[in-house]
């Protein structure tokens, strides 16, 4: 049965809008009713442009009647990630230094979204600094998530999976370096894509004009379809005005036509960051579901990596990555810490603390480890079309905003583990570039949405979003969150 209106995936919309089946404003007002009814509760939204967003809808009602070319995106209403740049808007990441300074102009990400047809009209709700698997800042407060209002919906695009899976907006753009577009996605019941490192420009997506590309870091769509995904990356992916000088961006379209022209590796979980019982059964069902038709699958392939190894250079690096954000003060702090630590100190405080004071040196010592494990996923790669696993340890978990997030524990198998275990399964496939599209599979017995991320070769974004389609089509939809339906 179809979905009412408000759930279907921007393709639907775009198409309705293009068959003169509902107006470009019309579309806006249902969804902005909508916003007006439901974002009280779920504060996903904490941005808007009406105004603007309904003078844009109307020439895009004007274009649709006099019979002007339209983009794949004509007249779907969207909400992004507050971390994007809008012209008129502010872009805080939670800073409440930042909150009144507006931009003046559009991330290329935006723009390019705009120029595709999409009625942009808000911003939705991120952690401070983009930090945290909930979202909750001092500017714009906490968002909930829509399948249980005590629960976190995810982040640092917690808001963008949130708007989406209670139908407040039509399509979303999220960033993820720890697991941001892909945790929220699993959390909230919708898709996300991670896309390869590099290939869709992140010009606009900085705080306080900061300029250079991150490393790990991407943007990247969430959508309430993985075909809505393709799309996305369609009209995102590609080199900004300066790099277009020198290259062009050809990702390679996917060939295979259905699930059992796949060859599938399976992980359910890793001893350095156990997945509960709940997770692991959601993806047994759906590897035992491939199996049934036909899809090779292999619950033993792995690439050949230490994943010990994996999990300390990604953290490293990240924290490395995310150091230049640091005051005096803080990079001071950090550099005390490291020298009080002890040798085998390798918890999470620690080697976040190493990566936050990382030499160069250090750091291209653990690049060299980086990429001859990319290596070894490119080996692997050779045999299996793509690997599925985990996205987190667990389903969406209760509001805790008591104390800074390395002190905070979830419930895994009925045992309290550190929260920030599970940035292991962001750091799978992030660490060495590749591309994860996350998809849901299933539920817990609590009634919340549990996905799995389908991780494939560097530049294989379109192959892991074409499997994300076929499990779309023959495992499961979306489902509206009940109290929003």
């Amino acid at each position: 049965m179809s979905l009412a209106l408000p759930f279907q995936t921007a393709k639907q919309l775009a198409a309705a809008v293009r068959k003169k089946k509902i107006g470009c404003l019309e579309l806006l007002d249902l969804y902005l009713k909508r916003v007006e009814a439901y974002n009280p509760e779920l504060n996903a939204i904490i941005a808007t442009d009406i105004e603007g967003a309904r003078k844009r809808a109307k020439a895009a009602d004007k274009a649709v009647k006099a019979g002007k070319k339209l983009g794949p995106l004509h007249g779907v209403p969207m909400t992004i990630k507050e971390s994007y740049d809008v012209a008129g808007l502010p872009t805080t990441w939670g800073h409440p230094a930042f909150k009144d300074t507006v931009v003046k102009q559009n991330a290329v990400v935006v723009q390019r979204m705009i120029d595709a047809g999409v009625t942009l009209f808000g911003k939705t709700n991120v952690p401070l600094n983009l930090a945290d698997w909930q979202s909750y800042n001092e500017v714009y407060g906490s968002t909930n998530n829509p399948w249980d209002l005590s629960r976190t919906p995810g982040g640092s695009s917690g808001g963008s999976g949130a708007a989406l899976a209670a139908g407040l907006t039509g399509i979303e753009a999220g960033s993820d370096i720890g697991g941001s577009i892909r945790n929220p996605a699993s959390y909230n019941g919708v898709w996300g894509h991670k896309p390869t490192w590099g290939v869709v420009s992140p010009r606009g997506h900085a705080l306080n004009g900061r300029v250079a590309q991150a490393d790990i870091s991407v943007c990247g769509p969430l959508a309430r379809g993985a075909e809505d995904l393709e799309i996305a990356m369609d009209v995102m992916a590609g080199p900004d005005a300066i790099d277009g000088r020198g290259w062009t961006l050809t990702l390679p379209r996917s060939k295979k036509k259905k699930l059992r022209d796949f060859t599938v590796g399976v992980i359910l979980s890793d001893r350095n960051a156990e997945v509960d019982h709940s997770v692991q059964s959601a993806i047994q069902k759906l590897a035992d579901f491939l199996g049934k038709n036909k899809v090779k699958v292999s619950d033993k392939a792995r690439p050949n990596i230490d994943t010990a190894e994996l999990g300390d250079v990604y953290v490293r690096m990240l924290r490395a990555t995310t150091s230049g954000r640091l005051s005096d003060a803080e990079f001071q702090e950090a550099q005390r810490d490291v020298a009080a630590l002890p040798d085998d100190d390798l918890s999470y405080f620690a080697q976040m603390q190493r990566g936050n004071t990382l030499s160069h040196r250090t750091w291209t010592q653990l690049n060299e480890k980086r990429h001859r494990m990319r290596l070894a996923w490119d080996a692997f790669f050779q045999d299996y079309d793509l690997m599925i696993a985990p996205v987190a340890q667990t389903a969406a978990f209760p509001h805790d905003q008591k104390t800074i997030r390395h002190e905070r524990t979830i419930v895994v198998n009925n045992k309290k583990l550190p929260v920030v275990d599970q940035i292991f399964w962001a750091g799978y496939a992030s660490i060495t570039l590749l591309p994860a599209t996350a998809a849901p599979i299933g539920e817990t017995k609590e009634g919340l949405p549990i996905g799995v991320q389908i991780i494939g070769p560097q530049y294989g974004d379109y192959s892991t979003i074409a499997f994300a389609k076929l499990l779309e089509k023959e495992y499961r939809g979306f489902e509206p969150p009940p109290a929003y339906s």
